[in-house]
């Protein structure tokens, strides 16, 4: 899987690019095209992937937590999103939060979400977060990487090895997209139902709101 980076396919995304401003832009621009229900409809964006490995694995389970400070992380326990060494000896992150899927992104019709709106991508969380932290773990390395409105702001920070493998995304929406809000029993069994592979906890840490939803 590793060595030369022109020699990677590309499925989800372009190995060749490492951010696109211009893309960034554009949903910038146009949140309620892109983001349409506010924080909820970024969640699912982010726990499609969680579902995508779930099914290619034979099941999987994820974790949505509502944080007091009004952010949001969706944690799974897939593979971890991949990561190669190029023929330089450096490590390259696939681009999932600063570049287009190329399944989604110009196709709106070819995937919808449990609530009913086009899939777009991972890269539509990141634009329209204030900041978002991608926390990654796999058998052959762990790493965290910090983004602002979808432009990353550090590097691949490593982390220790925990024996453990998955994916956590923690965002804050922008500030024009947040409002209180909560996700219901009926929005959850939508998500059962539409990924029947991936069973889900939600646990809302908000003050005031103590309460945790299981799925399975």
């Amino acid at each position: 899987m590793d060595g030369t980076r022109t020699s990677w396919v590309n499925t989800t995304h372009d190995w060749a690019g490492t951010v696109d401003e211009d893309h960034l832009g554009r949903i910038r621009r146009r949140p309620a095209e892109f983001a349409p229900g506010g924080p909820k409809h970024l969640v699912l964006e982010i726990v499609a992937y969680a579902a995508d490995e779930a099914a290619s694995r034979g099941g999987g389970r994820c974790v949505v937590t509502l944080h007091p400070d009004g952010s949001v992380s969706v944690e799974d326990d897939g593979r971890g999103t991949d990561t190669r060494v190029d023929e330089h000896g450096h490590v390259v992150k696939k681009p999932v939060m600063a570049t287009k899927d190329l399944r989604f992104f110009d196709l709106p019709e070819t995937e919808r979400l449990p609530d009913g709106h086009p899939r777009r991508g991972m890269s539509v969380v990141a634009a329209l977060s204030e900041w978002l932290t991608h926390t990654n773990r796999r058998l052959n390395g762990s790493w965290t990487q910090r983004y602002e409105h979808g432009i990353p702001v550090t590097g691949l920070q490593p982390l220790e090895a925990d024996g453990a493998t998955g994916t956590r995304v923690r965002f804050l929406p922008d500030e024009a997209l947040r409002s209180r809000w909560s996700l219901t029993d009926g929005d959850v069994v939508r998500w059962s139902e539409h990924w029947p592979h991936l069973a889900t906890r939600l646990d809302d840490q908000r003050e005031g709101e103590p309460w945790v939803r299981r799925l399975r």
